[in-house]
C-alpha cells in the first residue's frame, strides 16, 4: 500500500473542514512530520487571484464551463508550485479541497458530464491523487446554516455559498458517491457531532493511514 503524504478534507458548505486544517497540521508537526497546509483554490498568489474571480458575488453570470476551467487554471498552478514539491521532499501536504470538489460541485452539482471533467483535472494536475481523502459529511440544511453563522461573524460568503438548495443537495450525495466508488482511497466521517469529536477522528484516521 502506498505511503499516505498527501491528504485532503472534502466536505459541503458548512461541513467544517477547514476549522479542523490548522489544528491537524500543528499535531502532524508535533509528531514530528514536515507539513504544508495548503487550500483549494488558492495556495499560491496566481491560483488566490483565480479563487478572487471565481468566489465574487458579482460574477454571478459565470458559466458552469468557465467556473469549472477556472477551477482547474488555479489548481494546476499549486500542483506544480507547491504540492509536488513539497512531497518530492518527503513531507506530508495538508489540503483543504481537491480535485474532487470539482467533481462533486461542477460534475455532479451543475450536472456536467463526469468523464469530461475528469479529462480537464488530469491534464491540470498531470494525475497527481491523494493518498487518503476525509469527506466530512453533514446534512445539507445544517451546513449551509453553518455557513451562514459563519457570515454573519465575518466569515466568507461566496458565490457558491448563494447556490439554490437543489445544488447543494446533488453536491452532497456527488461527494457520497465518490467515497462509495473508491474505498481505498476515502474515509467518511460525520461532521454533524461535535468539533471536538470530529478533529479526534480525523486524527485517528490520519494515524492509520501514516503507519501503511
Amino acid at each position: 500500500m502506498t505511503p499516505v503524504r498527501f491528504i485532503t478534507l472534502e466536505g459541503p458548505e458548512g461541513s467544517g473542514k477547514t476549522s479542523h486544517m490548522g489544528p491537524l497540521s500543528k499535531w502532524l508537526e508535533s509528531e514530528g512530520w514536515q507539513v504544508l497546509c495548503t487550500r483549494e483554490p488558492g495556495g499560491t498568489p496566481i491560483s488566490e487571484q483565480i479563487r478572487t474571480v471565481i468566489h465574487d458575488l458579482k460574477n454571478r453570470e459565470m458559466h458552469p464551463h468557465t467556473e469549472t476551467l477556472l477551477y482547474q487554471a488555479a489548481r494546476a498552478q499549486i500542483v506544480e508550485q507547491v504540492i509536488r514539491p513539497q512531497l518530492t521532499l518527503g513531507g506530508i501536504v495538508l489540503c483543504d479541497r481537491y480535485a474532487d470538489s470539482t467533481l462533486a460541485y461542477q460534475g455532479y452539482g451543475h450536472r456536467q458530464n463526469l468523464e469530461e471533467v475528469r479529462a480537464l483535472i488530469n491534464y491540470a494536475t498531470a494525475g497527481l491523487q491523494p493518498d487518503l481523502t476525509v469527506l466530512l459529511d453533514v446534512d445539507v440544511e445544517i451546513g449551509l446554516q453553518r455557513s451562514s453563522q459563519r457570515r454573519s461573524h465575518g466569515g466568507e460568503w461566496n458565490r457558491l455559498d448563494a447556490y439554490e438548495l437543489e445544488f447543494h443537495q446533488r453536491v452532497r450525495q456527488g461527494y457520497l458517491e465518490l467515497a462509495k466508488a473508491d474505498p481505498d482511497r476515502w474515509v467518511v466521517v460525520d461532521a454533524s457531532v461535535s468539533w471536538q469529536k470530529v478533529q479526534s477522528v480525523l486524527r485517528q484516521v490520519i494515524s492509520e493511514g501514516l503507519k501503511t
